[in-house]
């Protein structure tokens, strides 16, 4: 009886791998965080997505080195932001 909705909604998902899916976490957890008004809780969650695409294998990301890449930057960036905020 689920069957069609389940298979209409893989059908959306594969058309996207895994980088995409941090990315658009990142960007709405990144909202989620600007209310706060904290530049430490926002820095923590710039880390943590870095170390997500840094770790993630190239497999599950469609083996491409631009989230590898996005991953160092945002490894580098949040440091910067938290520091910033203190």
């Amino acid at each position: 009886m689920l069957t069609l909705p389940l298979q209409v909604i893989d059908n959306f998902l594969l058309q996207f791998n895994l980088g995409q899916v941090f990315l658009f976490l990142f960007a709405v957890g990144l909202l989620a965080t600007l209310p706060l008004k904290s530049k430490t809780v926002v820095g923590a969650h710039i880390v943590l997505f870095g170390l997500l695409l840094v770790l993630t294998p190239f497999s599950l990301m469609g083996s491409d080195f631009v989230y590898r890449a996005i991953g160092i930057a945002f490894v580098f960036i949040g440091p910067m932001v938290m520091v910033v905020g203190r």
